[in-house]
């Protein structure tokens, strides 16, 4: 099941380390098969406001997602970024090609109708 690094990038500076950072990432993503999904800002917001721009990042699970953030070679240029830019990053796992959501609503009512049993 594949997994992501969303990143949501709240203040972006073009600022020589950031620029340094890009040149990098790439060659730190390899050996975790992660490749860039999203890069930039939202073409169009359709509901609400979006401060900012995103970067979604694609792996083939959770635990390269994880490995390549702790993987010394991504730490070492990860204060290049963080210094410039304010932000958030998610790791987050996927759903799988037959993730159907009514399941999922089925799955929520069972555990809500546990917690708080209709009455009669």
């Amino acid at each position: 099941m594949p997994a992501y690094g969303f990143a949501h990038l709240r203040s972006r500076r073009n600022h020589s380390d950031v620029i340094e950072y890009l040149q990098r990432i790439q060659a730190t993503l390899d050996p975790f098969a992660g490749r860039f999904v999203i890069h930039g800002p939202p073409t169009q917001v359709v509901e609400g406001t979006w401060p900012g721009s995103m970067v979604l990042i694609e792996f083939p699970g959770v635990a390269e997602a994880r490995a390549w953030y702790a993987s010394p070679d991504y730490q070492a240029i990860l204060h290049l970024r963080t210094d410039h830019i304010e932000g958030d990053l998610l790791l987050i796992d996927g759903v799988g090609p037959n993730y159907d959501p009514a399941e999922r609503a089925l799955t929520l009512r069972t555990e809500a109708d546990r917690a708080d049993p209709p009455t009669a």
